[in-house]
């Protein structure tokens, strides 16, 4: 029976754990068993629990749009993980549709736990957004959007330069976002989609808003309601309000507004006002005061794209970890090494998997220094970076505020003028991840040569074998785990190119095109994510040796007659492979036939692990 530290460790949400902390946090879990009907949490109340479900389902439902259905979750799904970023109070209602088992733990001591490593909480954090992402992606097909509809009597009127629009009354966004909402039908992606980005956006804002306080420009109650608001946003809350096409014109000024009108909205409600009644708290005077879409857009981004690196980092060291792992379960497992397709010289399959290791693990390294070059930013050069409409003292503070709301170590850049039209942090940080999906290419189709067969092909070895292969010829198993990360990778690829025409597309003090490249880099992180999680667990993890398979081609080729050319030297070596291939015969009776070496030479100089490790392991 699995005891609670392993299940933890099989959950997504807590695989940043150390062994010594998922000990520590099994702990904190206890064994509880919900009745069918029995209400898990209700919308509108405090979150004070983390559930994973053991057996049983759970019916995910909001109240306030008619008790519908919205989700089932199942074993291993997890209810409640908002309770690692805070305790605001549930947005949906959780009932057991069945008698539940499940492992409980208390919120606010998962957090303290989670406050004493900072690194760790990053992580976590990170997994949390991304698993409520994939929340908000099941839910995408239905669409709770009700509250966001124009019916009569349930709207208000707001006025920008281009005159007077209708906005939901219940809607947290305003104008600015529903003129977007109507210009930029394009993907079909909107940015609720990418919770991090908004997330980043909102500790952007937070920043902004203290150090617009300290420097006199808006109130401490203005600055406690955006700050309030914008802490709700990283907690989750309000994805719905966000719903502007990831690609749009106007350099992303579109999301920067979405932004701000939520948490202008937001902060009004907290500050006992009510929505539109900007006198109090304003869209652009107060939540953007200091900032240009300019600035605010690519930082955010920037965020988004160091916390998510985080999380591919950790994933990529993992999947490292699986290929090690197989490269010393099989270092005694003799094969033919290949050049040309052709027959080259002994090695081990250990060796191979070591050098699968090898190669993302450079690339690690790759990924690391582009995510350097992300920490120098813009804040305070406003609209062309000369800084207007910001005050003295502004940038300092707002960089030295996002350092601490963060934990990443952000400078100011040198020159705001350039670094404001500048994108090439993300071109190099995009090309580090087009490298990794070359590398991954190669790795895949190397694990689909050698799994290939499984009676007419290499045959090497077994990968697992996940769902039949086809729809006409019974029997068949393919290799769907490396052919989908080939995809994914190819994906990667051309989102690399998108990137970079983006970037060539600059002109004087703005690239206006940054919006493509945010929805390139960020779909590309989290492809790669997935795709090396899929790699590892679907695949790589459970693949299998044939060792009898690896060890007749050793026997039976000609490579071998390599380790014969210091002895007898190039040409007659070349003329007894020849001549075994031409024969049929194996190299060592010719050689026995022709009585070129003793026995002792023989069995010294063809001695297969000999030729795999010449210099000794």
């Amino acid at each position: 029976m699995s005891t609670v530290a392993e299940i933890i460790s099989k959950i997504p949400l807590l695989q940043e754990l150390e062994t010594e902390q998922a000990e520590q946090a099994a702990r904190l879990f206890s064994v509880k068993r919900f009745a069918a009907g029995e209400v898990i949490h209700k919308e509108g109340t405090r979150r004070d629990q983390l559930v994973l479900i053991q057996s049983g389902s759970v019916e995910i439902l909001q109240l306030r749009e008619g008790n519908q259905p919205l989700i089932t979750y199942g074993p291993d799904d997890v209810l409640g993980e908002g309770v690692l970023l805070g305790d605001a109070d549930y947005f949906t209602t959780a009932i057991a549709k069945t008698t539940v088992d499940s492992l409980v733990a208390d919120g606010e001591k998962l957090r303290e736990m989670l406050d004493s490593d900072d690194a760790l909480k990053i992580r976590v954090y990170g997994q949390v957004i991304d698993d409520l992402l994939v929340r908000m992606t099941r839910l995408a097909p239905r669409g709770t959007r009700a509250s966001l509809e124009l019916l009569p009597g349930n709207t208000r009127m707001e006025k920008d330069l281009l005159g007077d629009k209708e906005v939901p009354a219940d809607a947290y966004f305003g104008i600015q976002t529903a003129r977007a909402m109507d210009n930029f039908q394009i993907s079909g992606i909107p940015i609720s989609l990418y919770p991090d980005f908004i997330a980043s956006f909102a500790l952007v804002k937070i920043a902004a808003a203290k150090a617009n306080r300290d420097c006199g420009v808006i109130s401490n109650d203005v600055c406690e309601g955006i700050e309030a608001a914008a802490h709700e946003i990283i907690q989750g809350k309000w994805l719905e309000q966000f719903s502007v096409d990831v690609i749009q014109g106007g350099a992303g000024t579109s999301t920067n507004m979405n932004v701000n009108e939520v948490i202008a909205n937001r902060a009004l409600e907290l500050m006992g006002h009510e929505k539109g009644d900007y006198e109090y708290c304003r869209p652009n005077d107060d939540v953007n005061a200091s900032q240009s879409t300019n600035d605010v857009y690519p930082t955010a981004l920037k965020l988004t794209m160091l916390t998510s690196n985080q999380r591919l980092l950790a994933e990529l060291k993992r999947l490292v970890a699986a290929f090690r792992a197989k490269g010393q379960e099989f270092e005694d497992v003799l094969k033919m090494g290949r050049t040309h397709l052709q027959d080259a010289v002994p090695m081990t399959l250990g060796q191979e998997f070591e050098a699968f290791a090898l190669t993302i693990e450079g690339e690690i390294a790759g990924l690391e220094t582009g995510a350097r070059m992300l920490l120098h930013i813009n804040m305070g050069g406003t609209a062309v970076g000369t800084g207007l409409n910001a005050p003295s003292g502004y940038s300092d503070k707002v960089v030295e505020y996002l350092r601490k709301e963060t934990g990443f170590p952000f400078e100011l850049a040198l020159n705001l003028v350039e670094a404001t039209s500048d994108t090439q942090g993300f071109v190099t940080y995009s090309a580090h991840l087009r490298s990794l999906a070359i590398k991954l290419i190669k790795v895949c189709n190397d694990l689909r040569l050698m799994a290939s067969g499984p009676r007419s092909g290499f045959s090497e070895i077994n990968l697992p074998e996940r769902q039949p292969g086809s729809s006409i010829m019974p029997g068949k198993v393919n290799p769907v785990i490396p052919e989908v990360i080939n995809q994914v990778c190819f994906k990667i690829m051309g989102n690399d190119l998108a990137v970079s025409m983006a970037a060539q597309a600059a002109q004087l003090q703005l690239n206006v095109m940054e919006p493509v490249i945010a929805a390139s880099v960020l779909e590309s992180i989290r492809m790669m994510m997935n795709g090396s999680s899929t790699l590892r667990n679907n695949c790589i993890q459970d693949i299998t040796a044939n060792h009898e398979k690896c060890r007749h081609y050793v026997d039976h080729s000609v490579g071998v007659v390599t380790a014969l050319v210091p002895v007898l030297g190039y040409k007659p070596s070349t003329a007894l492979a020849a001549e075994a291939l031409k024969t049929g015969k194996g190299l060592v009776e010719l050689i026995r036939e022709k009585g070129l070496l003793t026995e002792a030479q023989i069995e010294e100089i063809l001695e297969p692990e000999r030729m795999a490790w010449p210099l000794g392991r």
